[in-house]
């Protein structure tokens, strides 16, 4: 049941006003001046006062200004016999949510008690969904103890509460729009919108006006005013994602926009001004198609003001079996099923293929797999043939005895050789590339150009 205080020196009007608020399914308390009034908020939780503005001793404002102070949370609404302009928009810059003249209409005042209600509970909805985004995106939430995961983290703790522009780089299925969403959701914006836009999946005609909106009658079908997402953002973020397919002209005025914070609609005359934090995103090397001249150097400087490289998949193997496990856990809650366990041997197929399409693969993989799994064990039978390609062909050299009847993938198994050598040089080794070239029979230079070929890493000491 919700609680009402009404406050007012008249005792008739207080009987009033209990009487029909009870009759309408309030619990209402009354008091008989302002601090009795403030003595029972600051005891007791009410979801609203009615508050006269003339009392003796401390007045209506009075109690709003040490409601403010202490900062109550409750709404409130004003009512008085004395109305002036200069009081209610006192009252209301106090905190009040409406203003009722003397004599009143019982049914009005229920009417105003309703809208503060509604208001009140929309805003506290609100607060909450605001909180459990923010603890959704935290980001202590990103999944993985591997250092270049680790590294991300700290990266974003440091830049989340700024208000630069960020650049995120890495390969389709990284987790780019998740590290956005973070960004946002723990910096001072979080409050406001996270607007996203994926820059290759609109066509490029009606691009421009998905960014800036476009007035009424400025191309054939613009038949009403559209905001764009620009305006959406106001005050919060606008994430670009595929920031690299935009076209040249469109370029020019992003850069402007971010110069300048303001742009025309498309057909409009009227400059607008926003306040928006740009992250954007791509797949693509934006300085090699700067160099290419498909992209505007201007632009390229001025987005990335914050780089953030988040690696592929099979870069952070060790991250495979905690990813594994946290989606087989979060999918069976969504499709209410019981969560099945993973073999061992099939944990070591997953962890041996090189998810070309990184960790949205595996996540999307996981789904179909807890779709279509009847028992309670996942096991090496349940995966598609080329996850057993990848483990046969990733076995050391003398375990593979003969060629079986489905065949192999030569080149592939030849490559993963190459890359286990390497990789166990280098850990023999310690990072030190010059002894694991030793070890490989190879030159330093060879060693280091075969790495950056196969995106092989090191985590260890890398002394030289």
């Amino acid at each position: 049941m919700q609680r009402i205080l009404v406050i007012d020196d008249e005792a008739s009007i207080r009987e009033l006003l209990k009487d029909f608020l009870t009759g309408k399914g309030f619990e209402v308390l009354t008091a008989s001046d302002g601090a009795s009034g403030i003595n029972l908020l600051k005891s007791e939780k009410f979801d609203l006062m009615l508050l006269d503005l003339m009392m003796p001793g401390m007045n209506g404002l009075d109690v709003l200004r040490e409601v403010d102070s202490e900062k109550i949370d409750t709404s409130s609404i004003m009512i008085t016999a004395y109305a002036s302009v200069p009081t209610a928009v006192e009252a209301m810059k106090l905190g009040a949510f409406d203003y009722i003249t003397k004599p009143f209409v019982l049914e009005d005042v229920y009417m105003a008690i309703k809208r503060a209600l509604d208001v009140s509970r929309l805003q506290e909805e609100n607060t909450r969904l605001k909180k459990e985004l923010k603890r959704k995106f935290s980001p202590l939430k990103i999944i993985g103890n591997s250092a270049p995961v680790q590294e991300v983290i700290k990266f974003i703790e440091k830049i989340a509460d700024t208000d630069s522009t960020v650049l995120i780089t890495g390969e389709s299925g990284t987790g780019k729009e998740l590290v956005a969403k973070t960004i946002h959701y723990n910096s001072s914006r979080s409050r406001y919108t996270f607007v996203p836009l994926n820059c290759a999946a609109i066509p490029k005609d009606i691009l421009e006006s998905e960014l800036f909106g476009h007035e009424r009658g400025a191309f054939t079908g613009a038949v009403n005013t559209r905001i764009g997402r620009f305006e959406l953002a106001n005050n919060g973020t606008l994430f670009l994602d595929e920031i690299g397919e935009l076209a040249p002209s469109l370029q020019v005025k992003l850069l402007r926009v971010l110069q300048e914070k303001e742009f025309e609609r498309v057909g409009g005359i009227k400059t607008i001004k926003v306040d928006v934090r740009i992250i954007a995103a791509t797949n693509r090397d934006l300085e090699k198609a700067v160099k290419e001249g498909l992209f505007r150097e201007d632009l390229f400087y001025r987005l990335n003001v914050i780089p953030v490289h988040l690696p592929p998949l099979r870069k952070m193997k060790e991250d495979i079996p905690l990813l594994t496990e946290h989606f087989i856990v979060e999918m069976s809650k969504r499709k209410k099923k019981e969560p099945p366990k993973i073999s061992p041997e099939t944990m070591d197929c997953l962890v041996d293929y090189r998810w070309p399409g990184n960790v949205r693969e595996l996540e999307n993989f996981i789904e179909r797999l807890i779709i279509l799994k009847e028992g309670d064990t996942i096991t090496p039978d349940d995966l598609p043939e080329r996850f057993h390609e990848r483990s046969r062909a990733t076995k050391p050299v003398e375990k593979i005895q003969s060629l079986s009847s489905t065949g192999v993938d030569l080149n592939l198994m030849l490559d993963e050789i190459e890359n286990n050598m390497i990789i166990q040089a280098l850990e023999m080794s310690k990072g030190i590339k010059s002894k694991a070239a030793s070890l490989l029979g190879l030159n330093r230079t060879t060693l280091i150009e075969k790495m950056k070929k196969k995106s092989i890493g090191f985590q260890a000491r890398s002394a030289e």
